[in-house]
């Protein structure tokens, strides 16, 4: 007659919680990222998060306690001595997860700084359609460096240059503000001008 507690009678694994159970359905078939409830292997954790008191508990405590509120325990900085986990709905935390750094990818893009180049003998036409396309970065909230090039013995029009860089920072006052003034670097000279207010 086997045990009253043995595998036999229960149909689980043993030592394994609701909450452990959750997660190893098709766990085969989708690995999760972070270590999660049985997956851990560090005998203590330390706790954070919401809805417990802060601190380091055992692995079995910290289980327990996700079974209790029916979460999952998350190991969220592995390297941490001990670990640390937070109890939480695991596909929520994921979700979460994805949605900051899809976030953090659309701030890094809005302050990507983008180049404009100008040779010191820019004719009108080519600053027109460079200056649009200052002008159409600085509205989508980039910041532009523009610089003119001084190829050769050109540098010695440096002055044609700053009065170019200039100029375009006084048609783009309605959408930019001067970050920096022009200040030649080596065979370049640049400005650079930051957007006044986010593109709707």
């Amino acid at each position: 007659m086997a045990a009253p507690n043995s595998p036999s009678n229960s149909g689980k694994p043993v030592g394994q919680s609701p909450a452990q159970n959750r997660f190893n359905r098709g766990r085969r078939s989708l690995e999760p990222e972070h270590k999660i409830n049985n997956l851990i292997r560090s005998s203590n954790v330390r706790l954070v998060g919401e809805n417990i008191e802060v601190g380091v508990y055992t692995l079995g405590q910290a289980l327990t306690m996700a079974n209790e509120q029916e979460l999952d325990l998350v190991e969220i900085s592995p390297n941490a001595d001990p670990p640390v986990c937070r109890i939480v709905d695991y596909k929520k935390f994921l979700y979460e997860q994805k949605k900051k750094k899809k976030e953090q990818k659309a701030n890094q893009s809005k302050s990507e700084v983008k180049e404009i180049r100008f040779g010191p003998n820019t004719d009108e036409h080519d600053f027109e359609f460079k200056l649009k396309h200052a002008e159409n970065f600085l509205k989508d909230g980039h910041k532009v460096r523009a610089f003119v090039f001084f190829k050769g013995r050109s540098i010695v029009y440096k002055e044609r240059g700053e009065v170019l860089l200039l100029q375009l920072a006084q048609r783009l006052t309605e959408t930019a503000k001067v970050e920096q003034l022009p200040k030649l670097e080596g065979k370049k000279m640049f400005l650079i001008l930051n957007p006044k207010g986010k593109a709707k």
